[in-house]
């Protein structure tokens, strides 16, 4: 069995461990979500169930639908992590209310975020959606009337 054909899972995997992670941390060590950690969820949580149920019918037709959602996850990470790293980046009416965005409640190894693992989990699962698209192609109607 080929990487390409094991991508949907990897895909699954990922989701799985950063919903998991992201539930620790706000369940467990009770870190309070800022808005942009709440935008990332909301993309992140949804493929859990997608490329689970994908995974299991070996259904490569979800790729369609679950990779714009990675990809604009991947978008939300990468300002996330710029506002954090960089000073006066950013819209500052985007994070007014509740936690600021650029608080870093961990920053292992000097450079390690929430947001840098969140950046990390999209670009991975990005990947691998994009790689499992070379097995099979997706299903692409081209009517001509």
């Amino acid at each position: 069995m080929k990487l390409r054909d094991l991508g949907l899972y990897l895909a699954w995997l990922v989701a799985i461990v950063a919903t998991a992670g992201s539930l620790y941390l706000s369940e467990v060590r009770h870190f309070v979500p800022c808005t942009l950690c709440w935008y990332q969820r909301i993309m992140m949580y949804p493929l859990v169930i997608l490329l689970g149920i994908a995974s299991f019918r070996n259904d490569r037709g979800i790729i369609a639908y679950t990779l714009p959602m990675s990809l604009l996850g991947l978008a939300t990470a990468t300002y996330h992590v710029l506002e954090q790293n960089i000073p006066g980046f950013g819209a500052p009416q985007l994070c007014q209310l509740g936690i600021p965005c650029s608080v870093k409640y961990i920053n292992w190894l000097g450079f390690i975020s929430i947001p840098v693992m969140s950046l990390t989990a999209f670009t991975l699962i990005s990947l691998f959606l994009i790689l499992a698209i070379g097995r099979n192609k997706l299903p692409v109607e081209t009517k001509l009337a």
